[in-house]
């Protein structure tokens, strides 16, 4: 038995949320490899590798935020050039994303909080893109973190908080440019939450209110310029170039520090500016309603359960004797801006959109969910079984509706019609070239090209692919140019046949458009045809190996 004293002393709470942790660990490292990478992992992974190989590194808005690369690089030098070791910091990072509950337990009940936790560790479109290469599970928990040490700021809390802030609104703008867009909506929330409690205590005189916010701010600006030290530094070791081996301005390099700092506080910004504002007409605009519509659909599929119960509580909330909770109204207002701004500004309609509804969705589920718990625990304790079988009914539908998501879309195979699978995401019958592709390779020298890409469609001139940016014919390989890049293969390109005849050593791996199949496949005598599909559906590749 434990004493007493000692039960006590033990912070329950803090453990359920540490069992959420290692939990959500537990579900994103299942099957963390098995799936074949995206087209966008695939990005990731080839100029991580590059980075690895070569040193250099430079922001691209087209490419992801800095961060990504910064993660990932490590994380294939130590477990090497797999589909699983370049995914595994993004699943760490999915998996301490149920830790943030503990920064809102002040403003949550205890059961409450354990309950964000559960929702941030199980629900299947952040267990699906916790296990994927890119920076929007990243950027929405960094925002989170943001509100989080924001709120404790409010409360009270030391000064410490504002520094965490400082580096989660950093480390949320370099994870994705999805993290600006976030913060963006959690301040418009913040806004109307202020508006609100301005206009509830709008009968207190205006300078007593004036004096409340001067007595606060009195002796906070030493904190608040090491704040915006610990931002500026974080960004600027994020998104400042690396040199490496070529003569370019660099972090790490002697007498170009300077040109290194303009590039990370000046450079990235016009960088950005330049690509998703002045450069995006009018090619990426697109009509709202439907990639609303499919944002809509994800939700639908993922996150039916989070939704019905997170309006639940808001309107529930919202119009009791006490008045509505600020941290539940946050959630709501920031979930909902999220979802009139997110599918407006994305430059494609994709699934993982949705992250950026559901994560801010959890504040108002949990306290949602954790109601329904007391609920159900209060009719037990009474005996009334008609209370006990429609809360049976209510969870058993929640964890039914989860549990298929999960085994069906998350952990199974990987097909046209997965819904949270984006159309970039090869299907599961791609795995074969994934296994296959080293072997036909074979071992691999400097004497002469390893894999040929054949076809205007794929040419790149030689040494082209080692540094971007890169031509437009360089995405036509993805994601294929990952798995030959981590073979350690040698590449060469033809655009048409008379090339190819010309040439007197066809290496062993020849890789084309499935069109072009039957031009080259006479010119390829002793070479067996394989045809994937490196998408969804479509956007087939026929690769020849030779016998």
């Amino acid at each position: 038995m434990i004493p007493a004293r000692l039960r006590r002393r033990v912070d329950r709470t803090g453990l359920a949320v540490g069992a959420m942790v290692v939990l959500a660990l537990a579900v994103r490292l299942a099957a963390l490899g098995s799936r074949p990478l995206h087209w966008d992992e695939a990005r990731v992974g080839y100029w991580s590798l590059r980075y690895l190989e070569s040193g250099f590194f430079s922001y691209r808005p087209v490419a992801g935020g800095p961060l990504v690369y910064l993660l990932a690089r490590p994380s294939l030098a130590l477990f090497g050039t797999t589909d699983f070791a370049l995914r595994l910091p993004f699943a760490l990072a999915g998996a301490l994303l149920p830790g943030a509950a503990l920064l809102f337990r002040a403003r949550l009940g205890n059961d409450e909080t354990v309950a964000l936790a559960a929702i941030f560790a199980l629900n299947p479109l952040l267990v699906y893109y916790g296990q994927f290469a890119r920076g929007d599970v990243l950027a929405a928990g960094f925002a989170l973190l943001v509100l989080g040490f924001a709120v404790r700021l409010l409360d009270g809390g030391s000064r410490w908080n504002a520094y965490g802030l400082a580096a989660a609104a950093a480390l949320a703008i370099a994870a994705s440019g999805f993290g600006i867009v976030a913060l963006a909506c959690l301040g418009v929330a913040g806004v109307l939450v202020f508006d609100h409690a301005a206009l509830v205590a709008s009968s207190r005189p205006v300078a007593t209110r004036l004096g409340e916010l001067v007595a606060r701010a009195r002796g906070s600006a030493t904190p608040a310029a090491r704040a915006l030290l610990v931002f500026v530094g974080l960004y600027v070791f994020t998104f400042a170039p690396r040199a490496g081996e070529t003569d370019t301005a660099g972090l790490y390099t002697p007498g170009t520090i300077l040109a290194a700092l303009d590039a990370a506080l000046f450079g990235s910004i016009r960088r950005l500016v330049g690509v998703r504002v002045v450069h995006r007409y009018p090619h990426y605009t697109h009509e709202y309603f439907p990639y609303l519509g499919d944002l809509l659909g994800t939700l639908a599929v993922a996150a039916v359960p989070l939704s019905i119960l997170a309006l639940g509580a808001f309107f529930v909330d919202r119009y009791t004797a006490n008045g509505p909770r600020a941290l539940v109204s946050v959630g709501a207002y920031w979930a909902g801006t999220a979802l009139v701004f997110v599918p407006m500004l994305s430059e494609v309609s994709a699934p993982w959109l949705g992250v950026h509804v559901v994560v801010p969705l959890a504040l108002p589920g949990a306290v949602a969910l954790a109601a329904l718990v007391r609920w159900g625990q209060r009719a037990l304790d009474a005996g009334d079984a008609s209370r006990v079988a429609a809360a049976v009914l209510i969870f058993g539908a929640l964890f039914a509706q989860t549990g298929a998501v999960a085994a069906s879309e998350v952990y199974g195979p990987t097909e046209r019609d997965t819904d949270l699978a984006h159309y970039a995401q090869p299907n599961a019958e791609f795995a074969s070239f994934r296994e296959n592709v080293s072997g036909w390779i074979g071992e691999t020298d400097d004497a002469g090209a390893d894999v040929l890409y054949y076809g205007s469609s794929m040419y790149v001139a030689d040494t082209a692919d080692a540094y971007p940016p890169v031509p437009a014919s360089w995405g036509e390989r993805l994601p294929v140019t990952w798995y030959v890049a981590r073979a350690d293969a040698d590449t060469r390109s033809v655009a048409n046949a008379a090339e190819l005849r010309t040439m007197s050593d066809v290496p062993s791996v020849v890789i084309a458009p499935a069109t072009e199949r039957g031009t080259i496949a006479p010119l390829l005598d002793g070479y067996v045809a394989h045809e994937y599909d490196t998408a969804l559906w479509g956007r087939g590749v026929v690769v020849f190996v030779k016998n």
